[in-house]
């Protein structure tokens, strides 16, 4: 099987019913209960920070950022990062999350919180948030709080209660 192309694109409000059935393919009705979903539900995300990949006029996947705080830091939550089943293992999740990350630098924030798979995510730098070091808003397993630093002289601020916005 050939490896497809993938166009990343700034996402638009074009995109947003394709995103929103992909969210509901990949996380069911399941996802609303999740505590990142919670705090994302209160801020729009970042849209300079939102992308697509688009695959032969499909919509293979999505990224997005959301403005958080962490104590003092101003920081970006991620998610959801979800790719349509067809696209799997094809390399659509990692160019979303290169492109996201590129351009998340070139901002004026701290670093990038998610709560996902370790064994993906250290890929691209993040590494597991020391126990208590930073609270959410509701459970989440400490094993999946991961952290990438943006800017790494003010990464020591990024400690605290995460809250939605900046």
């Amino acid at each position: 099987m050939c490896r497809p192309d993938f166009n990343l694109e700034r996402e638009l409000p074009l995109h947003n019913d394709a995103i929103e059935q992909l969210h509901r393919d990949a996380f069911g009705p399941g996802r609303f209960a999740r505590t990142a979903f919670r705090v994302r539900e209160s801020v729009d995300p970042e849209r300079s920070l939102s992308y697509v990949a688009v695959c032969a006029g499909h919509l293979a996947g999505s990224v997005r950022l959301s403005p958080i705080t962490i104590g003092k830091c101003r920081a970006l939550l991620l998610g959801p990062l979800a790719v349509h089943p067809q696209f799997k293992n094809q390399g659509a999740g990692h160019l979303l999350m290169e492109k996201a990350i590129e351009e998340a630098h070139k901002l004026d924030y701290c670093s990038i919180l998610l709560v996902g798979d370790f064994d993906y995510y250290a890929r691209f730098g993040f590494e597991r948030v020391p126990h208590g070091l930073i609270e959410m808003p509701g459970p989440v397993d400490p094993l999946r709080l991961l952290l990438l630093p943006l800017k790494v002289d003010q990464v020591d601020q990024c400690k605290g209660f995460v809250k939605p916005g900046v």
